[in-house]
């Protein structure tokens, strides 16, 4: 891997100015209107009824500088409590519910992950960050990450072989809930994929010690501040959508109607701040996050990694990332579509092949967690690739 000066946050040395997004209609995308249409409406259609797919929901989409969509419907608050008597959620009056904007703050869940990753890009692009480094050369006092050899790449591509959590909720305090993820050997043998939560964590801690600055500040200096990401921050965030009436057994935790407070157990137990967790945005600051990967790495006169790094993040299988996963991509994957997904109902996918962009923040733990239903996300991605095609 070439060692660079980073020059995140700001243009390169004679470098022009990546076009910034702007509102236009879907024809000056090159996006076909009347596949836009039929995708605003079915998001509007799922957050209607008694029980919908989410309460309120946001949808931002484009292509190249154009952002084509920009809708909201729904509630951001339409529950007072959830009712276990009557597995319903307790509507609140009409008049005490707060309905979903386009600049709805969401909490992120676990698209926090993608920033935790372009985090660690950046360092490496910076060589502070070796990519295959080992994780004991940053933490020897983590002895079960050391002993069993685990890299950097391993934790950014999730085949360090750790288990996909640890009740770090139920530690009494900070100590302890460390000294679990300091003796937290591997499930299985590094190399084998297994999607974890304890990968960003451990990776935070690395990247805390490889430059001595806290999560937070890394991410506000390195990719939100630069990009004018003002919406964008680890709570709490009280203007937020609404999450879960979190209490046992069907939570974690039991911490009532959640709204600006993060709403992962061990994010919340971490004091807000977590490598996969924490942060809340707005679909508009996401598309300038996408618009941004998709230029490769630059946006405005701001450069926040270099369009090498960028594709280092994005080439199969993802730094971060997950690429070309149909169950919530739908027909945008399979030509190196890249994103995630958060628990709280949330989305977001970035074609190169087509320069397109889909944002979808839903709250759909409100009032309480259900199983994950990703088909109205593919159903999203998939009414813009035929956006695209029928252009």
């Amino acid at each position: 891997m070439p060692s660079r000066e980073c020059t995140c946050g700001r243009g390169g040395s004679g470098q022009l100015s990546a076009p910034r997004l702007r509102a236009d209609t879907p024809e000056r995308a090159g996006l076909d209107p009347v596949e836009l249409r039929h995708l605003v409406r079915e998001v509007r259609t799922r957050t209607r009824g008694e029980h919908p797919w989410a309460p309120g929901a946001v949808v931002v989409a484009g292509r190249g500088p154009v952002i084509a969509v920009a809708e909201a419907a729904g509630w951001a608050v339409r529950y007072a409590r959830y009712d276990p008597e009557t597995d319903r959620g307790v509507e609140l009056p009409p008049a005490a519910r707060v309905a979903t904007t386009v600049d709805t703050p969401f909490d992120l869940a676990s698209l926090t992950k993608l920033f935790t990753a372009v985090a660690a890009v950046q360092q490496i692009e910076r060589g502070t960050l070796g990519i295959d480094a080992r994780v004991g050369a940053y933490l020897p006092d983590f002895p079960a990450a050391a002993r069993h050899g685990i890299t950097v790449r391993q934790l950014l591509t999730h085949t360090s072989g750790l288990r996909p959590e640890l009740p770090l909720y139920d530690c009494p305090d900070d100590a302890s809930r460390l000294a679990m993820l300091r003796a937290e050997p591997p499930a299985r043998a590094p190399g084998a994929p297994v999607y974890s939560d304890l990968n960003p964590l451990l990776l935070q801690h690395v990247l805390e010690r490889a430059t001595g600055r806290a999560l937070d500040v890394l991410i506000h200096e390195g990719i939100t501040r630069p990009l004018g990401m003002t919406s964008t921050r680890f709570g709490p965030c009280p203007g937020a959508a609404a999450t879960e009436d979190q209490r046992r057994p069907w939570a974690k935790a039991d911490r009532g109607m959640l709204r600006g407070e993060v709403h992962d157990e061990n994010a919340w137990a971490l004091g807000g701040v977590a490598g996969h967790a924490g942060l809340f945005s707005t679909a508009p600051d996401l598309a300038v996050f996408c618009r941004t990967l998709l230029a490769g790495g630059s946006y405005g006169p701001a450069r926040i990694l270099g369009p090498d790094f960028v594709e280092l993040l994005l080439t199969p299988p993802g730094l971060g990332f997950l690429v070309d996963q149909e169950w919530f991509m739908g027909e945008l994957a399979g030509r190196g579509a890249a994103g995630h997904t958060g628990f709280t109902g949330t989305s977001l996918v970035l074609d190169p092949a087509t320069d397109t962009f889909l944002i979808l923040l839903a709250n759909t733990v409100h009032p309480r967690r259900r199983p994950p239903d990703s088909g109205p996300r593919a159903a999203a991605a998939t009414r813009l690739a035929r956006a695209v095609r029928g252009a």
